[in-house]
């Protein structure tokens, strides 16, 4: 009698293993699209949406796409302005990782910083375990939870509207008093701001207003401010512009902006330092 098999098994019981062909097609097709649906898929390769599914879970083990609700990204693919946290940690990951170690060496032992929240900057404060006595404010829900305990002092969440695609908090920059009605104005040594897109003319943009609004008010409230944005974000522009270049001291990335950005960034006396290269 034949063993029976189940769904995404063989007659032997083990995984189905993807045909060569369409596994090679299917992550050229999510590739050149950037981003695709289950339906679009099974349209395309003539499958049921039920072996896309097993096609994209196995394709996402083996890291060649990155699965999400109802479909896949590509991995070097742009993420969309409200592409969840989640997917955004698992895009750009060694860029990310290498803005992150640079941004940290800006950061000098005692220091106040007030950081966002974004995937860049959860790079960033992992790089921060060898730092001492930080001063830490951030409306990022998730860097608590990266942050080494023993690299800060004190360590700040601003309150406000949850935004779940972000995993951060919008809201004013600010502590209320425990005992009175006004609000505690706070002032740090150092921003390090994460940003949707960096361009000429635009400056510093971002997705939402609520939250452009937030970074522009930490911006204000340091002495110094860097900039992190890797490579993809260059010379594009979002809803909501955050400030323009100048406002920045520093440009943290991995790869040299366009000449026209390189002279606009200059020209506004904006600093780019480059991960494993020459700022």
């Amino acid at each position: 009698m034949a063993a029976q098999t189940t769904a995404g098994n063989d007659a032997n019981g083990q995984p189905r293993r993807l045909p060569a062909g369409r596994k090679a097609a299917l992550a050229a097709y999510v590739t050149e699209l950037g981003q695709v649906t289950v339906a679009q898929l099974a349209e395309r390769f003539d499958v049921s949406p039920d072996t896309i599914r097993r096609d994209l879970d196995q394709l996402d083990s083996e890291g060649v796409l990155i699965r999400t609700h109802g479909g896949a990204v590509s991995p070097s693919a742009v993420p969309r302005p409200e592409t969840g946290l989640d997917i955004r940690l698992r895009m750009q990951t060694s860029a990310k990782e290498k803005i992150g170690a640079l941004a940290a060496s800006l950061v000098t032992d005692g220091a106040a910083i007030v950081v966002n929240g974004g995937t860049t900057t959860l790079a960033l404060v992992r790089h921060l375990r060898e730092h001492r006595e930080l001063t830490v404010a951030t409306n990022s829900l998730r860097i608590p939870a990266e942050i080494s305990p023993d690299a800060y002092r004190d360590l700040y969440v601003f309150g406000g509207q949850v935004r779940h695609v972000s995993q951060a908090t919008v809201g004013p920059v600010s502590f209320q008093r425990m005992s009175a009605r006004d609000d505690v104005q706070i002032q740090c040594d150092l921003a390090l701001i994460a940003v949707g897109a960096v361009d000429g003319e635009s400056g510093y943009t971002t997705s939402n207003f609520s939250e452009a609004a937030m970074m522009a008010e930490m911006m204000d409230r340091a002495s110094r401010v860097a900039v992190l944005a890797d490579r993809s974000k260059f010379d594009r522009r979002l809803f909501a512009q955050v400030a323009e270049l100048g406002r920045a001291d520093y440009l943290v990335t991995d790869s040299a902006p366009s000449q026209d950005l390189s002279r606009a960034l200059e020209a506004a006396g904006v600093k780019v330092l480059i991960a494993d290269g020459d700022g």
